[in-house]
């Protein structure tokens, strides 16, 4: 099979009872799928933004998810599955959604923070539940505008 025919799967949510806020990205990076966890790109401002604003080291995957469980936070992306070169959002093809009612059934989601444009748009167009979509600044090194104090603002649980 030609690379560029290839399907590819996201990852599991992090998530549990206690979840609050959810995270929503667009579907992994290659170097993501090649670590086997969310936003391994150390370039990408992710994991740096959470642990600044929650004060904690994020050293390894475990430290990663005690991070997202301790401050109630529900991990994953809006693609379940696609074809994909590289790891930019417009090369996402054939794609299929997740079904955001695995975690919106179990926690008690107050906001979905959808990390850039593509997870944003993707999420809007599955979901018309009560919870609040955010669209928030992508944490992707590519994007050369980047706030954290709009994350900060929204990580801030009501």
């Amino acid at each position: 099979m030609q690379q560029g025919n290839r399907v590819f799967c996201g990852f599991e949510p992090v998530f549990d009872e206690n979840s609050k806020i959810l995270i929503l990205g667009s579907f992994p990076s290659v170097k993501s799928r090649e670590e086997n966890f969310y936003y391994a790109n150390k370039q990408n401002r992710f994991w740096k933004i959470l642990a600044e604003f929650y004060n904690s080291e994020v050293t390894d995957i475990d430290s990663k998810k005690r991070l997202c469980y301790g401050n109630n936070i529900a991990l994953w992306d809006i693609v379940e599955s696609c074809q994909i070169k590289g790891s930019m959002d417009t090369d996402i093809k054939n794609y299929v959604l997740v079904d955001l009612s695995v975690i919106l059934k179990k926690a008690r989601i107050t906001k979905i923070l959808c990390n850039g444009t593509k997870s944003y748009e993707l999420t809007k167009s599955c979901y018309n539940g009560t919870v609040p979509v955010l669209k928030m600044p992508s944490t992707s090194p590519a994007n050369v505008s980047f706030n954290k104090e709009i994350w900060f603002d929204n990580l801030r649980l009501d």
